[in-house]
């Protein structure tokens, strides 16, 4: 989640994240979860099972109808799927949790060289406070553009491990070519042309990341890793942790847990594709949660439209019996992150 805030940053606590985390201090009430637009506290348990789809991408590169169906009921039921025959191996996706992990067991004062600016966004650090009763999230994260690449802002792209530019260019192409994938499923899954969708975003498609570094919290009962949310983007492919759980989804009033599937990314769509599909996929709202014990690590890509390009839903999906249920908009992203800071839910304001 990122965006450009026009609002003047507020200061952060007296302690941070990693000093309470180290000496088990209990954190202020800035951390505590509270009633919002979003969902209210809750009202029901995580699930036990793990009733969140699977697809393989293997089959929908392929072809393969029944795949093609199932990709569209999961994102019309879930707005999410764990995805497998991605065709990235898994030792390549190790690498890419362990210049992550390299990086943030850096002492302070290296990371802090990658630093955001205090009205920024890419960069190391914490979200900013763009207000005195936002509810802070236990973790940091160093976010990063990737495209275009004459937007890249290098001077944030650790040089420490060495290997770390690298590997996140690669990952980068490798996980376009995923996105790429599944913008023509889904749109064949709607009987669409092709790039219903994927022309929308334009020339200069908007890809970047965020490695998410959640530390051991002395109240997991009371504070999140991060607040719920829908994220702004068209699609989001998130690298799990291989061993720690975390990622919870909200569906009919119900959190449901993503189970760790090591190999697997997680899959979701974020705002724009449920304002381009006319409200038939479904941007779903998320969290993490804190533990007592470990650490935890995740890598969320994301891609958006070209900052210059304005979205809305596909002509093809309007008719008399579904009414277009969104206007058009432009630079959504700046929009999305105020309200996510806010606890508002960004989709309600562009409905018609």
């Amino acid at each position: 989640m990122a965006g450009n805030p026009d609002a003047t940053a507020v200061s952060p606590p007296a302690q941070s994240v990693e000093g309470m985390s180290i000496k088990g201090n209990v954190p202020p009430p800035q951390y505590f979860l509270k009633e919002n637009a979003i969902h209210p506290l809750d009202s029901h348990l995580p699930s036990d099972s793990d009733p969140i789809p699977i697809i393989d991408i293997s089959l929908l590169l392929s072809g393969e109808e029944e795949e093609l169906q199932k990709l569209k009921s999961a994102l019309t039921s879930w707005g999410c799927f764990q995805a497998v025959g991605h065709g990235i191996s898994s030792s390549f996706l190790d690498k890419v949790r362990e210049v992550g992990k390299q990086f943030f067991a850096l002492p302070a004062e290296e990371r802090e060289k990658y630093s955001r600016a205090a009205d920024g966004i890419e960069g190391y650090g914490n979200d900013p406070i763009l207000s005195e009763n936002q509810v802070l999230d236990w973790s940091y994260r160093l976010f990063l553009r990737l495209q275009p690449l004459d937007q890249r802002k290098l001077q944030f792209w650790p040089e420490n491990p060495t290997e770390f530019r690298e590997v996140l260019d690669e990952y980068g192409r490798k996980v376009t070519i995923i996105m790429d994938v599944l913008f023509k499923a889904m749109a064949k899954s709607l009987n669409l042309i092709e790039d219903s969708f994927s022309s929308q975003f334009g020339e200069r498609v908007v890809m970047q990341t965020r490695f998410n570094f959640y530390l051991s919290c002395p109240r997991p009962d009371l504070v999140l890793g991060v607040k719920p949310h829908s994220d702004r983007s068209g699609i989001t492919v998130l690298l799990q942790d291989k061993e720690v759980e975390g990622l919870q989804i909200l569906r009919d009033g119900k959190w449901f847990r993503v189970s760790v599937i090591p190999h697997a990314l997680v899959v979701n769509l974020g705002d724009q594709m449920q304002i381009m599909s006319n409200g038939i996929f479904k941007s779903v709202i998320h969290r993490v949660v804190t533990n007592s014990e470990r650490m935890r690590i995740s890598v969320a890509m994301f891609n958006e439209p070209g900052e210059d390009k304005e979205i809305g839903p596909v002509e093809g999906l309007i008719d008399e019996n579904r009414p277009r249920l969104y206007r058009n908009v432009k630079n959504y992203a700046s929009f999305n992150f105020e309200c996510f800071q806010k606890g508002l839910v960004p989709l309600e304001s562009v409905k018609i």
